[in-house]
This record gives C-alpha cells, structure tokens and sequence, in this order.
C-alpha cells in the first residue's frame, strides 16, 4: 500500500490546513488509518485515527480543533486543522494497516511539513 500525503504549508497561529491522504488500495481494507506527528527533538505521536469498526481517535491536544473524515470512494482519509498553533507546528504522517492472514503490517506516506507561526 503506498499513501500519498499532501496539504502542508505555513500558516500563522489560528489558521487552518487540510492535510489529505491518497491511499493506493481501497480503505476498507484497512484496519484503521490516521495521522501522527513529529515535531524536533520529540517522538511521533498519534494525532487522530479511525478504525475499520467505526472507532475515531483524537489525542487531546488536538480535540476540538481537528477533524479526521475519509472519502471511501476516493481512497482518501482527510485531517482538517482548525484553530492552529504553534505547538502544532510538525512533520505530519499519514498511517494506515491492514491485516493479512495473522500479521499487521503497517504502513506510512512521506511527512508533510506543517509550521504554525505565532
């Protein structure tokens, strides 16, 4: 599965960005997809993600200010950025994993730089 992650750029603190996500193979073969972050010096943690049972997971940094959605007929999972600030600022990565017979395998799009100015 290959995913293409698109929609990052310089915004100033309060703004919004729409980060998208093209998936190679349909979404719902997929377990759960989602966006994690990266940020200098710090460990990629997980922003929002949904899974294949209906389930959507939002750390609470972000809660209320983002939104994650998915375009099934697309291949598509979008995270919309509202209400930015600095501490958003990141290397943005789109996730998604499947199951295959008994093992998970995960997969990962290429980072897209969001920078929030104060």
């Amino acid at each position: 599965v290959q995913l293409q992650a698109s929609g990052g750029g310089l915004v100033q603190a309060g703004g919004s960005l729409r980060l998208s996500c093209a998936a190679s193979e349909s979404i719902f073969s997929m377990n759960g997809m989602g966006w994690y972050r990266q940020a200098p010096g710090k460990e990629r943690e997980l922003v929002a993600r949904f899974t294949s049972s209906g389930t959507t997971y939002y750390a609470d940094s972000v809660k209320g200010r983002f939104t994650i959605s998915r375009d099934n007929a697309k291949n598509t999972v979008t995270l919309q950025m509202n209400s930015l600030k600095p501490e958003d600022t990141a290397a943005y990565y789109c996730n998604a994993d499947r199951w295959i017979g008994t093992l998970l395998y995960n997969y990962w799009g290429q980072g897209t730089l969001v920078t929030v100015s104060s």
